[in-house]
């Protein structure tokens, strides 16, 4: 529960940071595809680029600003990947001692995580006009109020 718990709180965070594609490719029809979880296709992008009203080149800004950040953050991505999945086994394995010493190690990655994201929202920023800007400082008030409470629970 807690990982599903982690695993959506990531994924708020991340669209807070207006990267609801970090792991996707353009799909061609102006939509990004996440490639994640089987390649399963989900569109995610496609709503925020919508709602935000981007235009062609703003959309391919972004995807090179994201593109970027992936590739200067893969190895840290890899490392969290690893730390999660070191989780899921010991949960599954039943050893209690192995969670609760990569607990702290978790912690420290979604920090981390939380500050890489920081980083990148001006240049994310910088893409959008005026309008747009203060569209997203909405969407990010509102993604907040929902997230109030769901915040990395310890069971």
């Amino acid at each position: 529960m807690k990982n599903k718990k982690w695993f959506a709180a990531a994924a708020t965070a991340i669209a807070l940071s207006a990267t609801l594609a970090i792991a996707g490719t353009t799909t061609g029809d102006g939509g990004w595809k996440h490639e994640g979880r089987g390649g399963h296709g989900h569109h995610r992008g496609a709503g925020f680029a919508s709602k935000l009203n981007l235009t062609d080149a703003q959309k391919e800004q972004w995807k090179a600003v994201e593109q970027n950040f992936r590739q200067e953050n893969s190895a840290f991505f890899e490392q969290s990947k690893q730390t999660r999945e070191a989780i899921h086994a010991a949960k599954k394995a039943g050893d209690t001692a192995q969670v609760e010493s990569l607990k702290a190690t978790a912690k420290s990655q979604r920090a981390q995580m939380k500050q890489l994201r920081q980083t990148m929202e001006p240049k994310l920023m910088a893409i959008l006009n005026a309008d747009q800007q203060a569209q997203f400082q909405a969407m990010k008030a509102e993604r907040a109020a929902r997230g109030e409470g769901h915040e990395h629970q310890e069971k």
